[in-house]
């Protein structure tokens, strides 16, 4: 058996431990995700590049009615795909 005032730290510790997980859950989505000028900024390139990098589909996007969504991941993946490397 566990004594009581180990049991309670214990309880304590993981009720922490699960808001924690479920604030992260939570938070995670937006900062995943940027809107398609903050995308375009970041890769730093002008709207009608941007506009061509998605017809071409060189970068996966989402699209709810007008606005535009690029996920970090993709972003990074593009990227380290166009990456050069440096001379030996």
């Amino acid at each position: 058996m566990i004594p009581q005032d180990e049991w309670q730290s214990l309880h304590e510790k993981l009720d922490r431990l699960i808001e924690i997980v479920e604030k992260n859950q939570t938070g995670s989505p937006g900062k995943d995700w940027f809107e398609s000028e903050a995308a375009r900024k970041l890769l730093g390139i002008s709207p009608k590049t941007w506009q061509n990098y998605r017809d071409q589909r060189l970068i996966p996007f989402s699209q709810i009615s007008r606005k535009i969504y690029v996920n970090r991941a993709d972003l990074d993946a593009f990227l380290r795909s166009h990456r050069i490397a440096p001379r030996k």
